[in-house]
């Protein structure tokens, strides 16, 4: 029976933690806000030291960094560069679009490696 339990446990967990990289994914993606909302649920519901735990944490962490990058660069270099001027958009639109792709890209891994229960970086002994 305990043994039962605990795999129903992790179980759970597992799923808890493929919801909150797909949450992560669809925050940087087609979901904005609605599913980092969605994702402080998840992450309420979790207890510290699990791997769903984990992962709410760490898909948190990639859309406030994701959210900083993006905006606050962004934001700096119009602001530097002038609104009205050609070349400041070619930075903006360049760099606004490759730093968004390695946020998903990120996302996109850490959704793969939470379906397998694993962390990020694997510890090798």
């Amino acid at each position: 029976m305990m043994k039962s339990e605990t795999s129903k446990n992790n179980e759970q967990q597992l799923k808890n933690a493929s919801n909150a990289a797909l949450a992560s994914l669809l925050n940087l993606t087609i979901l904005p806000v609605i599913s980092f909302i969605a994702l402080l649920f998840i992450y309420k519901k979790t207890q510290p030291g699990n791997i769903d735990h984990y992962h709410a944490v760490l898909g948190i962490k990639i859309n406030i960094t994701a959210a900083l990058a993006l905006f606050l660069v962004s934001t700096l270099m119009i602001v530097l560069g002038g609104f009205h001027s050609p070349w400041t958009w070619v930075y903006v639109i360049t760099y606004f679009t490759i730093v968004h792709t390695i946020f998903i890209v990120f996302a996109i891994w850490a959704l793969v490696r939470s379906w397998s229960g694993d962390k990020l970086r694997s510890k090798h002994n």
